[in-house]
């Protein structure tokens, strides 16, 4: 076990898993927390009702970027996690820490922006905390939202569902995010335009769970990457996750960023995508539920779920251009740190 807190442990890859699993778990673990979902599922009072419930706290520097700001950052990714359950979210709330000296300005533009995020992903903003530390204590700004949805009688998702020969779904590019980050942290420039995929996505989610209604789970690869959500469902239902490269898709300029730092764009956090898994027969109407709406746009199938070998354990796997496989593996340590 590690005897200190680093960067690496809050990265979405192993060693995330790693403090999770021997710190977090070990304490206070019950059934909600070690399914390894995005959001808990909680039964409520009524006869056959249920609660969706999660949290997530953003720390991103910069707190301003080409598609997006640490506000919308906030709303769009609790939507998103609270939607992977298949509720329909309803209510956030939201927490501030701030760092004496910031900006009023800027927090009046933050605020604006997860105004219009609530807005377009139609939760209401209901309760909050404000807090404000020293001078030269804090970055600037901290946000923690946790969001509140209902789950409809009989739907049930999860990444042990997942059967062999269902198929693998993304909304969309791969590594839009973390790039953009990466690029106005160091002040890079590249031939094309990059920006941040920041979106609430629980109306694709919605339209997609109407057209595919044996969807097995929705999960948004935000920290590690396509690789860390593909090993995480892996682990989850005991089967392998295998993708074709070419069909994975990547905008150029991403893929020329990740190729002139020697990232891998698997391994490269998302905030406005999700990755689903459906069965075979609807895998064709999944992807036109994807494509139907402005964040679906670049959807496609990329793979499939295949039977372990019983030499070893699940596996996320990934089919390259000239015929060979190869393991897909999750991030180690920290390659891009605060993304979110």
């Amino acid at each position: 076990m590690d005897e200190t807190v680093m960067l690496g442990h809050g990265s979405g890859g192993s060693m995330m898993k790693r403090i999770i699993d021997e710190v977090f778990f070990a304490a206070y673990a019950g059934d909600e927390l070690r399914s390894g979902n995005d959001a808990a599922v909680l039964p409520a009072p009524g006869p056959g009702e249920r609660i969706a419930f999660s949290t997530d706290s953003f720390v991103v520097s910069p707190h301003f970027f080409p598609g997006g700001d640490i506000g919308r950052l906030a709303v769009c990714g609790t939507v998103n996690d609270v939607a992977t359950s298949g509720a329909r979210p309803q209510y956030l709330s939201c927490g501030f820490v701030l760092e004496e000296g910031y900006p009023m300005a800027d927090l009046r533009r933050i605020c604006a922006s997860m105004a219009q995020a609530a807005d377009e992903a139609g939760v209401r903003l209901v309760t909050g905390d404000t807090k404000v530390v020293n001078r030269g204590k804090g970055d600037g700004v901290f946000i923690n939202t946790s969001g509140v949805g209902f789950v409809p009688a009989g739907v049930s998702l999860g990444g042990d569902r997942c059967c062999v020969g269902d198929r693998i779904l993304v909304s969309g590019t791969m590594g839009d995010h973390g790039i953009t980050i990466m690029s106005c942290r160091e002040a890079l420039s590249f031939n094309a335009d990059v920006q941040s995929d920041a979106a609430p996505l629980n109306h694709l989610i919605a339209r997609v769970m109407e057209a595919a209604p044996a969807v097995r789970c929705f999960r948004d690869p935000t920290r590690g990457g396509l690789a860390s959500t593909l090993n995480e469902l892996a682990a989850q239902c005991g089967a392998d996750m295998v993708v074709e490269q070419d069909d994975i898709p990547v905008r150029p300029a991403v893929q020329g960023a990740c190729d002139m730092l020697g990232y891998d764009v698997l391994q490269v956090a998302n905030e406005g995508k999700m990755v689903c898994v459906v069965p075979a027969d609807q895998a064709q109407a999944a992807l036109q539920a994807m494509r139907a709406g402005d964040y679906g746009q670049d959807a496609a199938i990329i793979g499939e779920v295949c039977a372990a070998r019983p030499d070893r354990g699940p596996k996320a796997l990934i089919r390259t251009p000239i015929g060979g496989t190869r393991i897909l593996d999750m991030l180690v340590g920290e390659q891009l740190p605060r993304i979110c």
